[in-house]
């Protein structure tokens, strides 16, 4: 590599680290909110996008807990994914719950996520739930960058079953 293309591939280096932030905050602004304890998304009218969380979640008898809602996305250029994180109680710490698939085609879909985090013991009960549905886009040097489509909260009920 020449004295010169390292200097352009550090410059470009540093150019992303400076609009990183701007990028963040431009996706920020468009990622529709919901209020904390709403199972319905405030949906911006110019988004398709939305995702929903049930209000009632199941506990396994092994500890699998498992979370549903329904999401809808319009288009997509990468691969798509509904997430889920769980929090009980006065902890500040989230629990990633599983992500399925999104299939992005402008109609409404259900999803589910299961999971067992090893590091917690949940209970039958009130819980909190954040649910988000994120594209991987191409980035730079093909790198996958996250795009959040759109997120929802619910508080929900941990029934064991």
């Amino acid at each position: 590599m020449s004295f010169r293309q390292a200097v352009g591939a550090a410059t470009g280096a540093a150019l992303l680290l400076l609009l990183a932030p701007t990028a963040h905050a431009l996706d920020e602004a468009l990622v529709p909110s919901t209020p904390a304890d709403s199972a319905v998304p405030t949906v911006p009218a110019a988004s398709a996008d939305w995702v929903t969380v049930d209000a009632a979640g199941r506990l396994g008898s092994d500890g699998t807990v498992t979370l549903s809602g329904t999401y809808r996305c319009s288009a997509a250029t990468g691969p798509v994914f509904v997430s889920s994180s769980l929090v009980q109680g006065d902890s500040n710490v989230r629990y990633g719950i599983g992500g399925t698939r999104a299939v992005c085609d402008g109609a409404e879909h259900r999803w589910a996520n299961a999971s067992r985090p090893a590091s917690a013991t949940f209970k039958a009960g009130d819980a909190h739930v954040e649910a988000t549905l994120m594209e991987l886009r191409p980035g730079f040097m093909g790198l996958p960058l996250p795009h959040t489509h759109a997120a929802g909260r619910q508080q929900v009920v941990l029934a064991r079953g």
